[in-house]
């Protein structure tokens, strides 16, 4: 049996200073990005008062995954997350490939949401839309984001809990304010007829957006104090906070706004409905703090991907060298900070924003599948062990595939350029450190 001990990664040089809230935290700023503020209105033009549903169907649908990532989270000590499971169960070049996808999916999601904060920006400062100033913008953005991951976890964790605090405020005002204003209205009453199974589908894979986000979590590893414990208990307190939120926030909106299928700011207009064009200025307030969080979290954990990368002598040695003062991945914070901002500032996401959720699901199925690999070299005390033999990695395997069906043609032929360019950039960097 493999001991804690033996899977520590001696060459890691990052402090412990990421606790329970620290992981917590993590895991709902991955979840809660921008998408909520967008969602409700498509959720309603395809399920109609059913929408509510379809938010617990996909909690439910993504519940197998997290499990096996809560799992998993609790055998490692070290940093990397799905890059050791994939290496430990399928060999050093499946485990580069898990990691490769995924950070190219959060530097594409992380450039798109540094966007959409400039146009937040906008909304009280016109200047920041234009072309300049929208450069300059994405620029101070990216660089203020990097500087605060530079100077250290602890500064970086700080900054997402004042910001986490003002999304969630915002977040639970609304619901709150709604409950006490409409009353019994925003209970539905299911008396519309069901829509059509095609359409449940569909609204289904659209919300099942508003799930994925949570592994970044799991990547700090190395720098958490307790992840044995902490680990599993941060990613099932983060969904079931997340999914009770997401589903009173839809009740609400359905309620307060009545064309909600046809609006296309549904928690812009359900605010302003209720608390008038104050509610509309809080809410946009929230929109930038939640995407702020998103972005704090995206970059912490993402960072840590090409420093173990660079341990692991996949990529170059200069990406896992540790800041002597801050002792942070510098080098890979400030790589990651000057690639978002050139395709935030150049790049269209119209396309590649449907290839990083394809990606995340190779990631989950290829971290579902480590489990009946590594359980056995693995388990013991203090292990978080799922009941039931290998019945749920299975399921989280199934719900993938399923998602996996829902794509488009183009971004499977995307993921399978960036899997061809990952391959490349495997062999070469082996072929140097060999």
């Amino acid at each position: 049996m493999i001991t804690s001990s033996t899977t520590e990664n001696i060459q890691e040089k990052l402090p412990r200073n990421l606790g329970l809230w620290g992981i917590w935290m993590l895991v709902v700023n991955g979840l809660i990005g921008a998408g909520i503020f967008g969602l409700p209105s498509g959720a309603a033009a395809l399920a109609g008062e059913y929408s509510i549903l379809v938010y617990g169907f996909c909690a439910l649908l993504i519940l197998p995954v997290i499990l096996c990532f809560a799992e998993l989270g609790s055998y490692f000590r070290g940093t990397g997350g799905p890059i050791k499971y994939g290496t430990l169960a399928f060999g050093s070049f499946i485990g580069f490939q898990g990691g490769w996808l995924y950070y190219l999916a959060r530097l594409i999601s992380f450039s798109a949401n540094t966007v959409l904060l400039t146009d937040s920006i906008a909304y009280f400062i016109p200047a920041a839309a234009e072309s300049l100033g929208r450069l300059i913008s994405l620029a101070l953005i990216c660089l203020a984001l990097s500087l605060v991951n530079v100077l250290g976890s602890v500064e970086s964790i700080r900054s997402m809990t004042v910001f986490t605090i003002v999304k969630f405020a915002v977040l639970i005002l609304l619901p709150l304010g709604g409950f006490i204003l409409l009353g019994a209205e925003v209970i539905p009453r299911f008396d519309t007829p069901v829509p059509p199974f095609s359409d449940l589908g569909s609204a289904a894979l659209l919300l099942i957006y508003a799930f994925v986000g949570f592994e970044g979590a799991v990547v700090p590893a190395g720098e958490a104090k307790r992840p044995e414990r902490d680990m599993p208990l941060g990613l099932l307190l983060g969904l079931g906070v997340v999914a009770i939120l997401y589903m009173v926030i839809q009740l609400v909106t359905q309620a307060a706004v009545p064309n909600l299928a046809d609006s296309k700011t549904p928690l812009l207009d359900a605010s302003a409905a209720l608390f008038g064009n104050t509610g509309a200025v809080i809410l946009m307030i929230g929109v930038a703090a939640s995407v702020i969080a998103n972005l704090l979290g995206s970059m912490f954990s993402s960072t840590r991907l090409t420093y173990a990368l660079s341990l692991d002598k996949s990529l170059p040695k200069w990406f896992g060298e540790v800041h002597p003062k801050f002792l942070t991945p510098a080098n890979s914070v400030i790589f990651f900070g000057v690639s978002a901002f050139l395709l935030s500032a150049f790049g269209s996401f119209t396309v590649l924003a449907a290839m990083t959720v394809l990606s995340r699901l190779f990631l989950y199925i290829m971290s579902c599948a480590a489990i009946p690999r590594l359980r056995s070299r693995f388990e013991g005390e203090g292990r978080f062990i799922l009941k039931g033999g290998y019945i749920i990695p299975v399921l989280g395997i199934f719900a993938c595939l399923w998602l996996m069906l829902q794509v488009s043609e183009r971004s499977i032929w995307m993921t399978a350029l960036f899997i061809a360019i990952g391959s490349g950039l495997y062999w070469l960097g082996r072929k140097r450190n060999t």
